[in-house]
């Protein structure tokens, strides 16, 4: 394996470069590539195919591989929102003299070299050149091998743009998919600011491990539907129902379904119509199995401890029976990843005892966990959820990617 360490000091390099572009400069930048990405829509299509045709259709991140006409489309749109976004870099934070007369200013500046590890999503590729660009900073992206020939067209498109612009190809990097080069990344503490793991719990728990350069997470999410027994029952089974199959291979995607048992049959019979249209695997417990086998719900397991705290990532969901909301709240304090969180009640009281306690990047009351995303949120895009509770939490996006510098001005002063 050839050393990754030449392409590292070139992106640490190029990140000057990023940072003496103007903020209309960055803007224009970005709305040029988002027109490339429409005007190479056959092309991405075709090297996503490459890829699709590697991976079973029955592998859950298939569908976070595929790149289809539409996403590229909103892909374009995400870089022309980003685009406007205003600039955190330069934002001044603080200003003040203090009494030895030096004046003193506290900035928001670029982090500098941000470095990316994601799985199968070659649309992270876009997402993160795009605000890595507009905050200032240079990027290195170890994409996987399974959107490997995505990732490379991906990227062909955007280091065009660069050169367009007088900025050195290698501001965004992308380096080899071989899970080799991953331990001389987490080690370049001389060229990469910071890592941001974006994947599996396995990846994430890897590079926290490992990394000697400072980490972001972007966590896996176990998310919980809470349906309160004064909850308007077709709301709630609309709302499990969409954020169990609307997209399941995502990471704020429904993963357990906590019921109160005081409504527990009328609900669990009014989910089996959506279920069975989606076939939806459900893990019950013992209460809820009785139930939905009476209902005469066919694609049912009895639940094991290892099912609650589980990301499923397909079409599969838990489903347990509470007492009431202290049930359902150390429920949740035990298995969630502190991502996203849902209650659906009318009981304003309970809605408010939830919101408070529960102790995630995103909680929610009557709607679905799907919205936990930084482009539906007015972000423009996001490089992931933050699930940890230092410099980002929730979706993890431009304003994050800066940091402080102090500028003092002197007129002599010393200080002995």
């Amino acid at each position: 394996m050839t050393p990754i360490t030449p392409l590292l000091q070139a992106t640490q390099q190029a990140a000057a470069a990023v940072r003496r572009l103007s903020p209309a400069e960055k803007t224009d930048l970005l709305n040029r590539l988002a027109d490339v990405l429409a005007d190479h829509v056959a092309g991405i299509v075709a090297e996503n195919q490459k890829d699709l045709d590697r991976m079973s259709e029955s592998d859950p991140k298939y569908d976070r591989l595929k790149l289809t006409e539409t996403r590229i489309a909103d892909l374009s749109k995400s870089l022309r929102e980003v685009a406007v976004l205003p600039d955190p870099a330069g934002e001044v934070i603080l200003e003040r003299t203090i009494e030895q007369g030096l004046k003193l200013k506290k900035i928001a500046v670029p982090l500098g070299v941000v470095g990316v590890i994601y799985e199968a999503r070659p649309n992270v590729t876009v997402d993160v050149a795009s605000l890595c660009l507009r905050s200032g900073n240079a990027c290195v992206l170890k994409g996987g091998k399974e959107a490997d020939f995505s990732n490379r067209y991906l990227i062909g498109l955007i280091q065009g743009v660069l050169v367009e612009f007088g900025v050195p190809k290698a501001a965004v990097t992308l380096l080899p998919p071989d899970r080799a080069v991953v331990n001389e990344l987490l080690t370049a503490t001389r060229y990469v600011d910071i890592i941001i793991p974006r994947g599996s719990e396995s990846l994430i728990q890897f590079v926290r491990k490992n990394s000697l350069v400072p980490t972001i997470e972007t966590g896996a999410g176990v998310c919980h539907a809470y349906v309160e027994q004064t909850a308007d029952l077709a709301k709630a089974a609309a709302i499990v129902v969409n954020a169990r199959v609307s997209r399941p291979s995502v990471c704020n995607s429904l993963d357990c379904v906590l019921v109160d048992e005081a409504i527990a049959e009328r609900f669990l019979s009014m989910l089996t119509a959506d279920f069975n249209k989606w076939n939806v695997v459900v893990f019950a417990d013992e209460p809820s199995f009785a139930i939905l086998k009476k209902a005469g719900y066919t694609s049912l397991q009895h639940a094991q401890p290892e099912d609650f705290g589980r990301e499923f990532l397909d079409y599969k969901c838990a489903v347990k029976v509470v007492a009431d909301l202290d049930e359902a709240l150390s429920h949740i304090q035990a298995y969630s990843s502190r991502h996203s969180e849902a209650i659906i009640s009318q009981n304003q009281e309970l809605i408010d005892q939830f919101l408070r306690e529960v102790d995630a990047a995103a909680v929610y009351a009557n709607a679905s966990t799907r919205f936990t995303d930084g482009g539906v949120f007015g972000l423009g895009a996001e490089i992931g959820i933050s699930t940890q509770k230092l410099h980002a939490r929730g979706p993890f996006a431009l304003e994050k990617l800066v940091t402080e510098k102090w500028i003092v001005v002197g007129d002599g002063q010393v200080r002995w």
